[in-house]
C-alpha cells in the first residue's frame, strides 16, 4: 500500500469524496473536458470510478487498490482516470450506472467503468480487488487486459462501446413507454407489496431490506382509499420492527441506511440525509393515521439527531455520516458488554444489557449492536416494577450516559456538502411535523434551511445550483433539486402560511417546466436544457432508494394547480402519468410515489381557505384542527389581510371573506363547495369526512 505525499488535481475540489483521494498515487482527474481532451490526444481508454465519501466498499476499493503503487502505475501509464462524486454528479451516475445494470444485471458502488475518450463505455462493474478473489476478476489483471486490447484491436472495443450505447438508447426509449394508470393499476402494486411483505419481520423481499419509506407512505394513503387494513398493517409492522432494530441508533438516534438481514438487526452503518427525511416523513403520517405514540418519538428523535450531528451552522443540512471508523465498519456504533459495564456499572449494565440484547458474545462480529426486536417492553417494565413513563425515564438516562461515553471515541467522517434536493426532503419533513405536531421548532428549523438554499444555492438569474460546501456553490441543479425544493416549499407554506413560500414554490416550478420539460414526448429529463450534454438525457421515474424528481413534481404540479386554481399546472402531471404509465403498470411497486401522485390527482381532493387574522385565537384553532389529521389529498390556503398577495396567486379566494366579522372556514370537497363554516365543532364535522 501506497500514498502519495504530492497531491493529484482532485485536491483543488469541494467534494469530500474526491477530497479523499487527493493523495493517492494515481493521477485522478475530475470529470472536466481537460481530462477527455489529454484521453483523445493520448489516444487511451478512459478509468471511471464513481462513488461516495460514506461509501464503505469505495474504502475498501481505495486501500485496496487506488493507494496501491502497482496499480497506480499501470493507470498512470496506459488510462486516463477520472474519480466522481455521484451526490455532486447524479447526471453522470445516473447513465454509467443504468449502463452497468444492463450490461451486468446488477449495479452499485463503487462503480467502475472503462470507456472510450468521447465516454462511450465498453466494460462496467462495481467492486473490483486487486487481485483475483472470490470468483471476482483482479482489477490489476483486468487493467492489463484491457490496455492490451485497446493497443491492438482497438476497433473491437469501439465497436462493443456502439453497441453497449444502442442498447442503453433502446432500454431508455422503452422506460418511457406510454400507458394509462388506474384504479387496477394501484390494487397491483397492492398485491405486489402484499406478495414481497415479510410478515415475521416486516418490509418487504429478503435481506438486504431497505426501509423505501415512500413506499410505506403510499400503502397509507392506499389504505385510506380503499379501506383496505392489510395495507395499513404492513405499514405499522415494519415501522414498528426498524425502530426495533439494530437499523435504528438506539444510543444516537437516526436511522441507517439499510439492514443486511431480515430482522433489521445489522445495518449498514452509514447514516444519509435522505433517508432520514424520508422516514421522519413516514413516520409523522402514520402517527397522524394510528395516534401511536412512538411513532411521533421516532420523528422527534430523528430531529434531534439531524439537529445536533448533520446541522450547518447557516442552517442547512449535511449530507451523510460514514459506515467506517478507524478503518472498521461499525466499529463507532457497537459495544461490548464490559465497555457497557464500565460506563454504566453492574447493575445497570445488567438491566441495559437484557433490555438490548448485549451478551459476551455479541451479534455482530463478536460485538453488539443494541437492539429490541425480541423484547416486550411492557413485560420488562411489569418484570422490574417500572410503569411505562418510569421504564421510559430509566432508560434514557443510561443511553444518555452511553451516549457520553460513545461520543468520546473516534466519529466516522462526516460529508459536510449540502445538496439542494436532499435539503428540499428535510425541509418538507420538518415542515410536516411542525404543522402535524403543532411543533413551531420543527417550523423554525425548515424555514433557515430554506433561507439557506435561497440565498446560497441560486445563482444571480435564479438558476438553481446542486451543491453547497465551504462556501462554494456548484453544479447547474438535476430535476430532483427542483421537485424536491418545491416540496419543501409547498410544506412550508402548509406549515406557516407565509406566502413567499407558495410564490417561491411556483417560480422554480416554472422554472423547471422550462428547464426540463421534454415537449415531443414529455416528463421531465434529469437535467436541464443548459446542462453538460452527456452520451444521453435520461428521465428518471423509478421510485428507488429516493422517490424521482419526476414523482415528486408530478405531486407538486396537483398540488400547487389546487392551491391557485390554476389548472393548467394539473395537465402536467396527466402527460407525466400517460408518458411513464405503460413502465408503471408493467411493475407499480417500484413507482410508489408516483402512484401516491396518482391517488392525489384521480382522487377525492379538498381545499380549505381560511380567512381571518393570524393573532386571533379562534383562526389558530381552526388551523391547528386542520393542520392535524391525515388528509393526504387536502390543501390549505390562508388569506389575511395583512397578505394581500395571496389573493392574486389564487384569484378563485378573491370574495372569501369573514362571515359577520368572524373568522370563516370554507371547504370544497371534490370540485363542489359548502357553506362557510364558523364555528370548531362544524369544521371537525366536515374535516371527519376528508379523506
Amino acid at each position: 500500500m501506497s500514498t502519495s505525499s504530492k497531491p493529484n488535481r482532485l485536491a483543488k475540489e469541494k467534494s469530500p469524496y474526491l477530497l479523499q483521494h487527493a493523495y493517492n498515487p494515481v493521477n485522478w482527474f475530475p470529470w472536466s473536458d481537460e481530462a477527455f481532451e489529454i484521453a483523445k490526444r493520448d489516444n487511451k481508454p478512459i478509468f471511471l470510478s464513481i462513488g461516495y465519501s460514506t461509501c464503505h466498499w469505495c474504502h475498501v476499493m481505495e486501500r485496496e487498490s487506488f493507494e496501491d503503487q502497482e496499480v497506480a502505475e499501470v493507470l498512470n501509464q496506459d488510462y486516463v482516470s477520472i474519480k466522481v462524486d455521484r451526490e455532486e454528479r447524479p447526471d453522470v451516475d445516473h447513465i454509467y450506472m443504468s449502463i452497468c445494470e444492463t450490461m451486468t444485471g446488477h449495479g452499485g458502488w463503487p462503480l467502475t467503468i472503462m470507456m472510450t475518450p468521447d465516454q462511450k463505455p465498453f466494460f462496467a462493474g462495481t467492486y473490483l480487488p486487486k487481485e483475483q478473489k472470490f470468483g471476482r476478476v483482479g482489477l490489476l489483471e483486468l487493467l492489463g487486459k484491457v490496455g492490451i486490447r485497446w493497443k491492438e484491436q482497438p476497433d473491437e472495443l469501439m465497436e462493443l462501446s456502439e453497441q453497449v450505447l444502442t442498447e442503453h438508447e433502446r432500454q431508455d426509449l422503452l422506460a418511457g413507454y406510454r400507458g394509462e394508470l388506474d384504479d387496477q393499476c394501484l390494487n397491483k402494486a397492492f398485491h405486489e407489496y402484499s406478495h414481497t411483505f415479510d410478515h415475521e419481520y416486516g418490509g418487504f423481499g429478503e435481506a438486504p431490506k431497505f426501509p423505501s419509506p415512500h413506499n410505506l407512505s403510499f400503502l397509507l394513503r392506499y389504505a385510506q382509499h380503499t379501506g383496505n387494513q392489510q395495507a395499513l398493517e404492513m405499514v405499522e409492522k415494519t415501522l414498528d420492527a426498524m425502530s426495533r432494530g439494530g437499523i435504528y441508533d438506539h444510543v444516537g438516534m437516526g436511522f441507517s441506511r439499510y439492514s443486511v438481514d431480515e430482522k433489521w438487526l445489522v445495518p449498514h452503518f452509514e447514516k444519509m440525509l435522505y433517508d432520514n427525511a424520508l422516514l421522519a416523513i413516514t413516520y409523522t403520517e402514520a402517527w397522524q393515521v394510528t395516534g401511536k405514540r412512538l411513532y411521533r418519538q421516532i420523528t422527534e428523535q430523528i430531529f434531534t439527531y439531524i439537529a445536533r450531528d448533520m446541522t450547518d451552522a447557516g442552517g442547512a443540512f449535511y449530507s451523510a455520516e460514514d459506515a467506517d471508523s478507524e478503518g472498521e465498519e461499525g466499529r463507532f456504533y457497537v459495544w461490548s458488554d464490559s465497555e457497557i459495564k464500565a460506563v454504566l456499572g453492574d447493575e445497570d449494565a445488567s438491566f441495559f444489557n437484557d433490555l438490548y440484547g448485549i451478551t459476551p458474545y455479541g451479534n455482530f462480529e463478536g460485538h453488539n449492536i443494541p437492539n429490541l426486536i425480541d423484547i416486550n417492553l411492557e413485560a420488562y417494565g411489569n418484570k422490574h416494577d417500572l410503569t411505562e413513563p418510569e421504564l421510559e425515564q430509566r432508560v434514557s438516562e443510561l443511553k444518555d450516559k452511553l451516549f457520553t461515553a460513545r461520543e468520546q471515541r473516534v466519529h466516522p467522517q462526516k460529508d459536510d456538502k449540502i445538496l439542494t434536493s436532499w435539503n428540499g426532503l428535510m425541509i418538507a419533513a420538518l415542515a410536516k411535523a411542525g404543522q402535524a405536531f403543532g411543533d413551531t421548532r420543527y417550523t423554525e428549523q425548515a424555514r433557515k434551511a430554506e433561507t439557506f438554499l435561497w440565498n446560497h444555492l441560486r445563482r444571480e438569474d435564479g438558476r438553481l445550483l446542486a451543491r453547497y460546501r465551504d462556501g462554494q456553490a456548484a453544479y447547474l441543479g438535476y430535476v430532483d433539486d427542483y421537485a424536491f425544493y418545491v416540496w419543501g416549499l409547498i410544506e412550508l407554506y402548509q406549515a406557516t402560511f407565509d406566502v413567499q413560500y407558495l410564490q417561491r414554490a411556483l417560480t422554480l416550478n416554472q422554472n423547471m417546466i422550462d428547464l426540463f420539460w421534454d415537449e415531443e414526448r414529455d416528463g421531465l429529463f434529469f437535467t436541464g436544457s443548459d446542462s453538460e450534454q452527456l452520451i444521453s438525457r435520461p428521465k428518471e421515474i423509478y421510485d428507488g432508494a429516493i422517490p424521482s424528481g419526476n414523482s415528486i413534481a408530478a405531486h407538486n404540479f396537483v398540488r400547487l394547480a389546487r392551491l391557485t386554481g390554476e389548472t393548467r399546472l394539473e395537465d402536467y402531471a396527466a402527460k407525466q402519468f400517460k408518458a411513464f404509465g405503460g413502465m408503471v403498470a408493467h411493475y407499480p411497486s417500484g413507482h410508489s410515489a408516483l402512484l401516491s401522485a396518482l391517488l392525489y390527482a384521480t382522487g377525492k381532493t379538498s381545499e380549505i381557505v381560511i380567512v381571518g387574522q393570524r393573532n386571533d385565537p379562534q383562526t389558530a384553532q381552526f388551523v391547528q384542527e386542520v393542520q392535524a389529521g391525515f388528509r393526504p389529498n387536502m390543501v390549505v390556503i390562508f388569506k389575511d389581510k395583512g397578505q394581500p398577495e395571496i389573493a392574486e396567486i389564487a384569484p378563485y379566494i378573491h370574495d372569501y371573506d369573514l362571515v359577520d366579522g368572524k373568522p370563516a372556514v370554507y371547504v370544497c370537497e371534490h370540485f363542489a363547495c359548502q357553506a362557510p363554516v364558523t364555528h370548531i365543532d362544524d369544521l371537525k364535522h366536515m374535516l371527519n369526512r376528508i379523506e
